[in-house]
């Protein structure tokens, strides 16, 4: 593992491709690396299996442009904010170094995403104690970004994906056994690909919108955000 400006965390793979890929991205293409963390194989998935979305997972590293993915064991179905899991993911983190990490949003119809986010947050925060018990030298991000695509939540920011929008696509589109199968099959309980791209256009336009874009992402802080030029400011009031 090496340092990374933004270290994204979340309970499965393909949970980032599908709510921040496109702003990953674009952070890229500006010049920051990222680095991405999944906290489980997925074993419990209705589909596929882990061997074929660790196969997928790395497709779409590739695809994203991030300079790693890891896959920690915590036990897809069964993550827990043990003290166990905390210590560990803080390790992670010391060694990519980020000075941003982004987490699943704090709420969610899967206990695994909003575990994911708690425990995210509990090990930012471990692993800038200097008396912790694990590797490295003590470290804690700047700011922590939750994405909240697929949540209804009034966003703290949006995210311009315009440019990087077909890559996202690109990016999900790697996990054919999650997506893959028959539009017409309405009784799944994932959608096949030609309905999953409807959902997720439908969603980022509707962000886009909010900000004049094309397409956008959404997410959220727990601070207050800091404006430093009130006349130079992208979104119109009227």
């Amino acid at each position: 593992m090496e340092n990374v400006d933004v270290l994204t965390i979340a309970a499965h793979s393909d949970d980032i491709e599908l709510t921040c890929s496109g702003t990953l991205i674009k952070m890229i293409d500006k010049g920051y690396s990222v680095g991405i963390l999944d906290l489980t194989p997925g074993e419990m998935g209705t589909r596929g299996s882990a061997e074929i979305r660790a196969q997928e997972a790395e497709a779409a590293r590739a695809a994203i442009g991030a300079r790693f993915r890891e896959r920690l064991n915590f036990g897809d179905s069964r993550l827990t904010t043990s003290i166990e899991n905390r210590f560990a993911l803080a390790e992670k983190i010391r060694a990519a170094h980020p000075r941003t990490v982004i987490l699943p949003y704090w709420e969610g119809r899967h206990p695994d995403h909003y575990t994911a986010a708690t425990l995210g947050y509990e090990a930012c925060y471990a692993a800038g104690l200097k008396q912790l018990p694990v590797a490295g030298a003590p470290h804690r991000p700047k700011k922590i970004l939750y994405a909240s695509m697929y949540w209804e939540v009034q966003p703290s920011f949006v995210v311009d994906i315009s440019s990087t929008f077909d890559r996202k696509l690109s990016a999900i589109q790697c996990f054919a056994s999650q997506f893959a199968g028959d539009l017409r099959d309405i009784t799944e309980l994932y959608p096949a690909w030609g309905k999953l791209v409807d959902r997720i256009t439908t969603q980022c336009k509707y962000y886009g919108h909010l900000m004049g874009a094309d397409y956008a992402e959404p997410f959220v802080v727990k601070e207050v955000m800091a404006v430093d030029d009130i006349v130079d400011m992208r979104v119109a009031s009227v």
